[in-house]
């Protein structure tokens, strides 16, 4: 193995057991990319096996702490079968679940979502790129299932120096499919959808939205960037009479149209509105209307840290324009899966927000992924999406 050796005092991280090594940690060494290196302290103690990275800020992600393991297809088989073993002590009402969530599993760079009889798999570091094909033999052979996709067409693949890569790699077979989630049922695509397909991180803050719908009896719901409609099925779902999607997507309004209809519901219970979020909310306060829930569940505005200040300004507009819409005694779920934004920064763009709208309200639950998508106590990188649900007084 190539041994890379960092500068005095880089250690401390990865003495935390924390699984990235950045750039500026290097002292002396280099690797093919994907390949296992030994990382040493500058006095030459050993502190990880990791996959090296040459183009990559993240110049090398951590295999293993354990200098006597060996990184061979052995270990990524028992890796696999922690993870999907490690998911059957979860409470998952669905049969489309997260397999393996990246450093959280121990294997980083690896995304694997389940969806009914199909997994579907993002390798977006150089190591999991190159142990891709080990790793789908045990994926298979955890699940015993045969079909396997793989959405490695991620813009962050481009940092780490590879190609986008969609299609089938094991088996082939239907890309659109319906899943079961709570009590309805959704159709992704998983060849055509966002990330993996769907958004299966939310799947416990829809049963949450369904649950407050029936028990504080809202009527007039408002989904804001509303993708294929999962929050938009959830309220109606829950009782609610008539529900306002917006997203800047026909073909996702499409869908989640189409899912309204997959479970039964009148389509004049629902309104798609192919527009812009801002624009829209703006409308809708001159107009005077208001809602008695709204959910607010936009894209990444900050991949980073270092887009945190950019993005608070456009997270802190659209909260404080739907605090503007909220009915007396509404509810507003709101959320963020930007990495660069912590919870604690979240909690404090909303609240101010709500002070410029002049609204208060009780925070009655904090919200974050499912569980299917654990964060670890090594790797609060982990808890990038968080979300709050503000009860107006």
């Amino acid at each position: 193995m190539k041994t890379i050796q960092l500068r005095a005092g880089k250690e401390r991280s990865l003495l935390r057991r924390h699984p990235w090594l950045f750039e500026s940690a290097i002292g002396h060494g280099t690797a093919d990319a994907g390949e296992t290196v030994r990382i040493t302290s500058d006095t030459g103690q050993f502190l990880a096996w990791a996959a090296f990275s040459p183009t990559s800020k993240i110049r090398a992600r951590v295999w293993s702490f354990d200098e006597a393991q060996s990184i061979d297809a052995a270990f990524f088989t028992q890796a696999v079968e922690r993870a999907v073993k490690a998911r059957a002590r979860f409470d998952i009402q669905s049969d489309s679940l997260r397999l393996v969530h990246g450093e959280s599993d121990g294997l980083p760079g690896l995304i694997v979502d389940r969806y009914g009889d199909t997994l579907v798999a993002q390798f977006l570091s150089t190591g999991a790129e190159r142990w891709k094909s080990v790793l789908a033999d045990a994926l298979l052979a955890a699940t015993g299932l045969s079909k396997l996709y793989e959405r490695s067409d991620a813009a962050g693949r481009a940092l780490e120096g590879l190609p986008e890569v969609s299609g089938w790699l094991r088996d082939d077979g239907p890309t659109e499919i319906v899943l079961r989630e709570h009590d309805w049922q959704l159709a992704v695509n998983v060849a055509t959808g966002h990330k993996t397909g769907f958004y299966l991180d939310q799947r416990d803050s829809r049963k949450k939205f369904a649950d407050d719908t029936r028990r504080l009896k809202f009527e007039r719901v408002l989904n804001c960037y509303c993708y294929t409609g999962g929050f938009t099925v959830a309220a109606l779902t829950g009782g609610a009479t008539h529900v306002t999607s917006i997203d800047s997507s026909g073909p996702a309004l499409e869908k989640a149209a189409a899912n309204v209809a997959l479970n039964g519901f009148e389509a004049s219970r629902a309104t798609f509105m192919d527009a812009d979020v801002n624009a829209s909310l703006r409308q809708f306060a001159a107009a005077g209307q208001t809602f008695d829930a709204i959910v607010l569940d936009p894209p990444k505005f900050a991949p980073t840290v270092a887009h945190a200040e950019r993005a608070a300004r456009a997270y802190k507009d659209i909260n404080r324009l739907a605090f503007k819409l909220l009915a007396p005694g509404g509810v507003l779920f709101t959320y963020s899966c930007s990495g660069g934004v912590s919870a604690d920064l979240f909690h404090k763009i909303v609240a101010s927000a709500g002070l410029d709208a002049q609204i208060d309200g009780y925070i009655s639950e904090r919200m974050g992924g499912a569980p299917d998508h654990p964060m670890t106590i090594n790797f609060p990188e982990g808890e990038y999406l968080k979300g709050l649900v503000v009860m107006r007084k």
